[in-house]
């Protein structure tokens, strides 16, 4: 398939005029939600008021608005198959928890 995740970001042309949101830090993002039971878009955009998260995800800010854009925008095959390799690279009960100050 592709070499890297952000081959097959460029690949399909994914974060073509992108200015903010890039799929990798979208995809970052969902995946530390996931993993710290986050329940809403509104909740997660939260998050990204840490000044931890903002360097780790490179977002000074996001709101819910656009994360629901983006997610309406980004490409499932390529962000299950991404998720699909990672789910045998790190078993999910193997993962750490998250801790930043916030």
């Amino acid at each position: 398939m592709y070499e890297t995740f952000i081959d097959s970001v460029n690949e399909i042309g994914q974060d073509k005029y992108v200015k903010k949101l890039t799929t990798l830090a979208y995809f970052k993002l969902f995946l530390h939600a996931e993993l710290q039971g986050r329940d809403g878009l509104r909740d997660i955009a939260n998050d990204v008021l840490c000044r931890d998260i903002q360097r780790e995800f490179g977002l000074p800010s996001i709101s819910a608005a656009q994360l629901s854009r983006k997610h309406n925008q980004a490409d499932p095959a390529l962000l299950s198959y991404k998720a699909w390799n990672l789910r045998f690279l790190f078993p999910l009960a193997a993962w750490p928890s998250f801790s930043w100050s916030c």
